[in-house]
């Protein structure tokens, strides 16, 4: 029988702390933030662990190979209990989202949940991957903003899925390593995300937090340009995961919400001692 521990590595637990962000980013910038906020952050938490679930379930047989040490390979979790336990995180996420937020909520949870599945049992190994996971995470963006004006988090999504598409791009060479195209064009990316996320008209606050996640991030990608091998790729790829918070953080506190936003940056340091434990990646 699986352990706790085996099904937190299965879901990738500590990578959950990168999401409630999204939801408060779009909150903040829809002006939307209030007590239907946590209800959907811990939504948006339950539909990244579902997927995380699922992509394991589809990536079996390749990790039998690649990463025989995953929960499933190993035999710590059968394939039933990991399809199981995607499929039984994706009803509670959606039906969270429903009951935190009502229809309008339900209206971006049923797509995003869809998106999510789309990516692991058909995007993920063409070229469209990144897109769709880029999709995933924009969408949970405007999970957050449904309570208010949702046009006015567009650019907050649009921004936090960029992100998400240069750290999905690289994630693609976790195993095989890479040449020194592609992080070169992830760090460009990287570069515009941050400057996204300060806005024409920076304020401390955001400017500091968008600093902090292009020096760690960012610095993480030069590393890969300079050695583009299979560890530093997924170093690059969990810094990519682990400093999302930093992101987010500046992207609420461009909306207003400075304090918040700094409560939300400060789980970027909290996820990358979770994951020396659980890997991200």
């Amino acid at each position: 029988m699986s352990t706790l521990a085996d099904l937190a590595e299965l879901v990738r637990a500590p990578a959950g702390l990168s999401v409630p962000g999204d939801v408060l980013a779009g909150a903040a910038a829809a002006g939307a933030l209030g007590r239907r906020t946590p209800g959907l952050a811990a939504a948006s938490v339950l539909l990244y662990w579902a997927g995380m679930a699922a992509n394991d379930w589809a990536d079996r047989g390749l990790d039998a190979v690649e990463r025989p040490e995953r929960p499933i390979p190993s035999g710590r979790v059968s394939p039933p209990a990991a399809l199981g336990v995607a499929a039984g995180l994706t009803a509670a996420g959606v039906a969270l989202a429903a009951v935190a937020g009502g229809r309008r909520a339900a209206a971006v949870a049923v797509p995003l949940a869809a998106a999510v599945w789309a990516y692991d049992l058909a995007a993920k190994n063409t070229a469209a991957g990144p897109a769709v996971m880029a999709a995933c995470r924009g969408l949970d963006v405007l999970l957050g903003a449904t309570g208010g004006r949702l046009s006015r988090a567009v650019p907050a999504a649009a921004t936090v899925a960029a992100h998400t598409w240069t750290v999905t791009a690289l994630s693609r060479r976790e195993v095989g390593g890479t040449d020194r195209a592609l992080p070169g064009a992830t760090l460009a990316g990287t570069a515009l995300v941050a400057a996204a996320a300060v806005g024409p008209r920076p304020a401390a606050a955001p400017a500091a937090l968008a600093a902090g996640y292009l020096a760690r991030y960012g610095g993480a990608q030069v590393r890969v340009l300079a050695d583009g091998s299979a560890g530093r790729v997924r170093a690059a790829v969990g810094a990519g995961i682990t400093g999302l918070p930093a992101l987010q953080g500046a992207l609420t506190a461009r909306a207003g919400a400075g304090l918040l936003g700094l409560a939300v940056a400060a789980a970027a340091p909290l996820g990358r001692l979770l994951a020396r434990k659980v890997s991200p990646t």
